[in-house]
């Protein structure tokens, strides 16, 4: 019956939003394709070609529940598979990551899940809770996912976000710090076609999903902003049609046709500061409706809390991700400038 339910309707969020108690069990069924599909919990689903898979792909969404238009992509992807509307040729695994924040329609419950990876989920400051043991159980299915994978296989990993406020540059994607290894070109290339024209170079570890996947299995990982936080029915998806037709065409192995990476097309940044909030009365001295990517000139003070200020180091660097009511000890801004590759 439940498989009926998941094959005629495709809604497997929807069932794993409102009835979380059928995907108790691992579940497994064969479509009239030939794919395999593996439900291990409630809003984790993988399907398996029958022939050969010559990539590895992780398409995860509402790692944040109130950043809704990726949650929607992926919604219409996997019930695009579930009614043979579309055949993944590769194996993938998608992953609707915390399914009670998108009840609430807010980021998270209790605690930014995004930075609780590479096992920040069991360090000893912070409470057992939902998005605790959603990060370990995260981990865990994609660490399965990939090593029972051929070791020949390109693995892929692309995180999808919307930002809290609008930006300068709608959509962009942060790399994760590579330890000297070299940036892919042919993923700034698919990205681009996705519609991304921005990227930020990450030069430390951070606890984000991509970077776990990045780190720990090689993976080609990204997050990837898609434009501003909206509620749910609320998304013009006609901005999304590129991202949308780019995924489904890796999906079923479709020839891409993908130019070559051109970086004077694009903006491309290092990350320059990575600003801590430390103290209660941390505070951002710009109007909380800047967007994303406002430059200011050096010297000029960004944040300030008791004991310090921050301010540009360079001239020309610019804001991303500002946030002054995150909790102590968290990231509350990013500052950026402009780089090669």
């Amino acid at each position: 019956m439940l498989v009926e339910r998941l094959t005629l309707s495709g809604q497997f969020l929807a069932l794993s939003r409102f009835e979380p108690q059928l995907f108790n069990q691992p579940i497994e069924f064969v479509l009239a394709n030939g794919v395999t599909v593996n439900i291990s919990s409630p809003g984790i689903i993988q399907f398996t070609p029958a022939s050969t898979s010559l990539k590895d792909i992780v398409i995860s969404c509402g790692v944040h529940g109130n950043e809704t238009a990726p949650i929607e992509i992926c919604d219409d992807l996997v019930s695009q598979i579930l009614r043979l509307e579309l055949t993944p040729q590769h194996r993938l695994l998608v992953i609707f990551a915390n399914l009670p924040s998108m009840a609430i329609e807010k980021r998270f419950v209790e605690e930014n899940l995004n930075r609780l990876f590479s096992g920040a989920h069991s360090s000893t400051d912070g409470e057992h809770n939902f998005e605790r043991q959603r990060a370990q159980e995260l981990e865990q299915v994609v660490a399965d996912f990939f090593t029972q994978g051929s070791e020949t296989s390109e693995r892929l990993h692309y995180d999808l976000h919307t930002a809290i406020r609008a930006s300068k540059n709608d959509k962009f994607a942060v790399y994760p710090f590579l330890h000297g290894k070299q940036h892919s070109l042919e993923q700034l290339a698919f990205l681009y076609a996705c519609g991304v024209n921005t990227f930020l170079l990450s030069e430390s570890p951070t606890t984000t999903f991509s970077y776990y996947s990045s780190r720990q299995f090689g993976a080609h990982a990204f997050t990837v902003e898609l434009g501003k936080v909206q509620r749910f029915g609320e998304n013009d998806m006609s901005k999304f049609v590129a991202v949308r037709e780019t995924l489904t065409a890796l999906i079923a192995n479709k020839e891409l046709k993908l130019p070559e990476f051109s970086p004077e097309k694009c903006f491309i940044y290092r990350v320059n500061q990575v600003i801590n909030k430390h103290q209660a009365d941390f505070k951002l001295h710009f109007d909380s409706d800047t967007p994303n990517f406002t430059d200011f000139e050096k010297g000029h003070l960004l944040a300030s809390e008791t004991g310090a200020q921050y301010r540009c180091e360079f001239d020309n660097e610019a804001i991303v991700f500002p946030n002054e009511n995150v909790a102590i000890g968290q990231r509350a801004l990013l500052t950026v400038v402009a780089t090669k590759i």
